[in-house]
């Protein structure tokens, strides 16, 4: 049964092989059929970086008290100003290994009215979203401390205010006790940054809703940990890999001197300007977006991509996902000038971490491209990394996006979970899930999107797995630690992302995923 499964697939690989030598190689390896057919979105005329370019505003915080703090003000920020147009927000400052101990807030002012918001939150705990310790690009010298961004809409007018933390001691002394308050300064360099995203895409090219998969009933227990994966991996895995190569920003506001890092081995191939042409093997160049296919598509289109490295356990039953349908970085607008021309690949995806973006919840379905276009370049521009930090983004609709460039079917490299981004991919929920409860065609959307993704990969999402920890604050470096294969962020480093409303569905999208791959 399973030779002739084997031989079959041979055939199917020999016949594949030949209309690939003989179309044009910006074709897909495997034509979706009639019940598949691509959108005629990916026909439509790309939507240029031109069209849309955005734009960054970064504004110096200054003194709003004369308390001082280890010789800094106690409290910064700016008064009610007006300002160009803006959609997302963000506090930047010098180092990234310092923290942020204290109250960020913010209010704006919608575009052409006399309207303010309240004062907002942002989100300061944002240095758990990051390039691995050592890594050239965590050392680049462009990477700046942040908070996270937060969704506004479209404004022209801001106020911000940010308050250092005062803790209150008690003290005993020969005189008795005592109180004392010690405030943490805040750290220097303080900016506020102004993100314009750009044009929305053309009415043609917008993602619209998710179209409905099944969606099972939602479990309200708390997450499932998950059984045992019989084909869990031997504690003593790989090394994270090497590391990447320390590429300049063409774009960088501040220019500072390369670091001599060699190139990285794994990504020799990789040197590719335009994102799209890392998704050929799926679909035509410049596709706005790569279709659903159908389980049996999935598998003819796995055994396609990854024939030579599967086993005959594999081969006989792949446990994949039906691919879904997937927004490309072209779809959403990207502006491929901002980030870095190299693409870093990771060995293999072993695991799936799940973030929420801290963004907020006030934007709709179809403003989630501008918010996605909005955090690219507050990740790039505003705190200096090489590209988008996640792998994938999922809106409350379900729509997934394809986040860092490289292909959403290889496995690129992020800079979502310190310490754990080598053979791991992560994929952020557009919002905020602290105590807001995410949609069920958010959860779904994890669930379809990890079954295929894991599915190539041979991962079972309700099993466990082990990766090695780069370092950070829960586990040290070159820990072997034993994960969820579907992990939240939380699992790998000590952060509340991704919300305590989110992470309470992991079980759900774990036990939809498996159901998803035929498990």
């Amino acid at each position: 049964m399973i030779m002739s499964k084997i031989g079959g697939m041979r055939r199917f690989l020999v016949s594949s092989i030949g209309v690939t030598c003989t179309a044009a190689l910006a074709l897909p390896l495997l034509a979706p059929t009639a019940s598949a057919s691509v959108p005629a979105t990916t026909a439509a005329k790309p939507w240029s970086s031109a069209e849309a370019p955005g734009s960054t505003q970064s504004l110096p915080l200054a003194p709003l008290s004369r308390d001082r703090v280890g010789g800094a003000p106690a409290e910064q920020g700016l008064p009610r100003r007006d300002v160009r147009r803006f959609s997302l927000v963000g506090v930047v400052w010098d180092s990234p290994e310092t923290e942020l101990h204290g109250r960020v807030q913010v209010r704006t002012r919608a575009a052409g009215s006399d309207t303010w918001s309240g004062w907002q939150d942002i989100e300061t705990h944002n240095a758990d979203h990051a390039a691995d310790p050592e890594t050239p690009e965590r050392t680049s010298g462009r990477v700046r401390g942040a908070t996270a961004p937060l969704w506004v809409g479209d404004s022209d007018g801001v106020e911000v205010r940010v308050k250092a933390d005062a803790e209150h001691r008690l003290e005993e002394t020969a005189e008795g006790t005592r109180t004392t308050t010690v405030v943490s300064p805040l750290p220097s360099g303080l900016r506020l940054e102004l993100i314009d995203p750009g044009e929305e895409p053309p009415p043609a090219q917008q993602a619209p809703a998710a179209s409905p998969h099944g969606e099972p009933a939602e479990d309200p227990a708390v997450e499932d940990p998950g059984a045992e994966d019989p084909g869990a991996e031997d504690p003593a895995v790989e090394d994270p890999g090497a590391e990447e190569p320390a590429v300049e920003d063409p774009v960088a506001e501040d220019p500072v001197a390369e670091d001599p890092v060699a190139e990285d081995p794994v990504a020799e191939d990789a040197s590719v300007e335009d994102a799209s042409v890392a998704n050929t093997d799926l679909v035509p160049l410049g596709a706005t977006e790569i279709p659903e296919l159908s389980r049996h598509e999935t598998e003819q289109e796995l055994f396609t991509l990854k024939y030579g490295e599967l086993t005959q356990e594999q081969l006989a039953k792949p446990y994949i996902g039906p691919r879904p349908r997937i927004v490309t970085r072209r779809g959403w607008g990207a502006d491929e000038k901002l980030r870095e021309r190299q693409f870093i690949y990771t060995k293999k995806i072993k695991a799936a971490f799940v973030h929420h973006t801290a963004s907020g919840n006030a934007y709709t379905c179809a403003q989630a491209p501008s918010v996605i276009r909005g955090i690219y370049r507050y990740h790039v521009k505003s705190m200096g990394w090489r590209d988008i930090g996640y792998n994938f983004l999922v809106d409350k609709c379900g729509n997934i996006y394809e986040g860092r460039a490289g292909g959403v079917a290889k496995p690129v490299m992020g800079a979502h979970t310190l310490g754990f981004n080598s053979n791991s991919m992560g994929v952020a929920v557009l919002g905020s899930y602290g105590s807001t409860k995410p949609s069920a065609d958010a959860v779904n959307g994890i669930a379809r999107l990890t079954a295929w993704k894991l599915g190539l990969h041979g991962a079972n999402p309700r099993g466990k797995t082990y990766l090695k920890s780069a370092g950070g604050n829960l586990y040290p470096k070159g820990k072997n630690v034993r994960l969820n294969v579907i992990s939240g962020h939380r699992d790998g480093f000590a952060t509340s992302c991704p919300g305590g409303q989110l992470y309470r569905k992991l079980g759900t999208a774990r036990a939809d995923s498996a159901r998803y791959q035929g498990r």
